[in-house]
């Protein structure tokens, strides 16, 4: 088996895309983002109870639990696309958008 020579990619044929360094290191930083919001939500929601908001008189272990939690989820899919979306144009050979 070590005397086979790898296959080679045929000419003109890109890379596999989304498998660079910067990938990974995004999609690690986003689950553990998303680790951190899910186990913080249940780890601290006692310590969490005790600050309340100002202007809702409601406490933040309440809210991070019913909508901040979500919110961060929704945002981590969301740059995820963007990211990948203006990867994808910049390996087809497009202009980035600002």
């Amino acid at each position: 088996m070590s005397d086979s020579a790898p296959l080679a990619r045929p000419e003109g044929v890109p890379p596999a895309p989304h498998n660079t360094n910067r990938h990974w290191a995004l999609r690690a930083t986003l689950l553990l983002l998303w680790a951190a919001v899910s186990f913080g939500a249940c780890f601290w929601a006692r310590d969490l109870a005790r600050v309340t908001l100002p202007g809702w008189g409601g406490s933040l272990g309440y809210w991070v639990a019913s909508q901040g939690a979500v919110l961060v989820f929704i945002g981590i899919v969301v740059l995820y696309a963007l990211v990948m979306n203006r990867s994808d144009r910049l390996r087809a050979g497009g202009a980035p958008d600002a």
